[in-house]
């Protein structure tokens, strides 16, 4: 029989060894993406059912930048990252003061209505699982929220987003108001 030969440095006898391998560093993204609802679609046809998913993603990156969008497949992970490419497509920007938003806002989609309010320092964020995800992902950190209606979840993340799209900044409020932005928000 044979001896076996010790092993220099380097050499591993064909085997990979895990801890050696240089790995790349993962890719900052751009934006956290969370998934809010994940439904199941059956379409009965003649040969029997078709079974698809529909998923509703948000998007945003906690500076004042959110997003929100759908896709259906067969599949759930691509359901999901078709919903997240379309929520890269319906970005909206939105203002920050003190982490909240400048005044009230009454968002309306359908017969769904989300009321936003501004909260103070250390309230935290008051909001159900759809509107929580949306102002959570714009960077917002003390909100109050109220959902009349509807409570589907597209159409409260809907209505959230018809909400933050009509809302002023810290600037124009104080113009409204003949005050300063000093004199309102401290």
């Amino acid at each position: 029989m044979e001896a076996r030969k010790p092993r220099e440095n380097g050499q591993n006898n064909g085997r990979r060894r895990r801890n050696n391998q240089k790995r790349r560093p993962r890719e900052q993204k751009e934006f956290e993406e969370r998934v809010v609802t994940i439904n199941r679609i059956t379409k009965v046809v003649k040969g029997g059912r078709k079974m698809r998913f529909a998923a509703l993603v948000v998007i945003g990156d906690r500076k004042g930048r959110v997003g929100f969008g759908t896709g259906k497949a067969h599949e759930v992970p691509d359901a999901i990252r078709k919903a997240s490419e379309a929520a890269k497509k319906n970005l909206i920007t939105v203002s920050i003061k003190n982490g909240t938003i400048p005044h009230e806002i009454k968002g309306v989609y359908g017969s769904g209505y989300v009321f936003l309010r501004p909260a103070s320092k250390g309230t935290g964020i008051i909001a159900g699982g759809p509107v929580r995800a949306v102002v959570e992902l714009a960077g917002y950190t003390d909100i109050l929220s109220k959902c009349i209606g509807s409570r589907t979840p597209i159409n409260m993340v809907r209505a959230t987003m018809a909400g933050l799209a009509t809302m002023k900044t810290a600037e124009q409020v104080a113009a409204l108001r003949d005050k300063t932005v000093e004199e309102i928000y401290g």
